[in-house]
């Protein structure tokens, strides 16, 4: 059970990259991209060539951001120069990034077992330096040998990382061109009333946004061992499902707790897939069916929950009414 849950913080740290690419289009630009679930295997399919083909696992890291960038761009301008309805526009360019993920790869799966991967990197310089032996020998000492992790490095690694997109996305959103970006999401008529270029506000939007989920690519191919064209289905409700389970439970009053919210929310839709999938009667090929359900929970509670708070406050009124009469 240990080793499960310390697995799902780990890809749930991961996969918080890509929900908040997802938060940055959906809730900063309110534009439905279902790029998504091609620019995410972009960026696995970028750099798992790259790694194969022997360049350094952090400079094809870095390509598969840029891959990403680019694909969400051009979903930007089919949308504001082809004027294109948005979701036809991220439908069509995550149609074209299939065929484009395979030219990539050269093959509908790449493995990275044998390869270098950034995780693997980080992992020797993590023994070299020791501080493996020294969270054996502080487990063993407290009894809990079972309980020893053997991929400290990648959860080390992958909160760095994590901290320094939140504070770096928070940072941005507060910039001239953030509050404008979040202006255009907000009342695009408005904006583009003060002379502001609508058309590259949410060009940039859309590729930093795809730029951050072909990063969560790249990582997972690393985290997972392989890259598959397969891989990005069904990712955009993966993100929709952290977004919504995070702003449920942290609340989005500013853009510092929305940020947070959404890593949160990854993190848990992690976990509770992981406990899900310990029941019985569920099985592996069942996650999409969760996925579905919690989504669809994550949506319809908070809705309920506010009825019903509702009616009691009509029902304290009526109360106060009587009371007074």
């Amino acid at each position: 059970m240990f080793t499960a849950l310390f697995s799902s913080v780990e890809s749930g740290l991961i996969y918080a990259i890509m929900a908040l690419g997802v938060y940055l289009s959906f809730r900063i630009l309110d534009f439905p991209d279902l790029t998504v679930d091609g620019s995410f295997v972009t960026g696995a399919a970028v750099c798992a060539a790259l790694i194969v083909n022997g360049v350094n696992p952090f400079i094809a890291t870095l390509a598969a951001l840029v891959a990403g960038f680019v694909a969400g761009c051009l979903t930007g301008i089919l949308h504001t120069k082809g004027k294109i309805n948005p979701l036809l526009s991220g439908i069509l360019m995550m149609i074209a990034l299939y065929s484009i993920n395979l030219r990539i790869m050269g093959q509908s799966n790449v493995p990275l077992l044998q390869e270098s991967t950034v995780f693997s990197v980080l992992l020797d310089g993590w023994n070299q330096l020791g501080i493996d032996a020294f969270i054996q020998s502080v487990f063993v000492s407290a009894g809990l040998e079972a309980f020893i992790p053997k991929t400290w490095s990648v959860l080390a690694a992958m909160c760095a990382i994590i901290v320094l997109i939140k504070l770096s996305l928070d940072y941005f959103l507060k910039t001239e061109i953030g509050i404008a970006i979040r202006a255009v999401g907000d009342n695009e008529k408005m904006i583009s009333s003060f002379s502001a270029n609508t058309d590259l506000l949410k060009i940039i939007g859309l590729g930093i946004s795809n730029a951050l989920v072909a990063f969560s690519g790249a990582f997972i191919a690393q985290f997972s061992g392989f890259s598959d064209i397969g891989m990005g289905i069904g990712m955009i409700i993966i993100g929709l499902a952290s977004v919504i389970i995070g702003e449920a439970l942290v609340g989005t009053k500013t853009i510092i707790r929305a940020t947070l919210a959404v890593i949160i929310g990854a993190i848990l839709y992690r976990i509770i897939i992981a406990l899900a999938l310990r029941a019985d009667f569920l099985e592996t090929g069942d996650m999409k069916m969760i996925t579905a359900a919690i989504v669809i929970a994550a949506l319809v509670v908070p809705q309920l929950l506010a009825k019903q708070k509702e009616k009691r406050k009509k029902l304290l009124r009526r109360k106060g009414d009587v009371h007074i009469a």
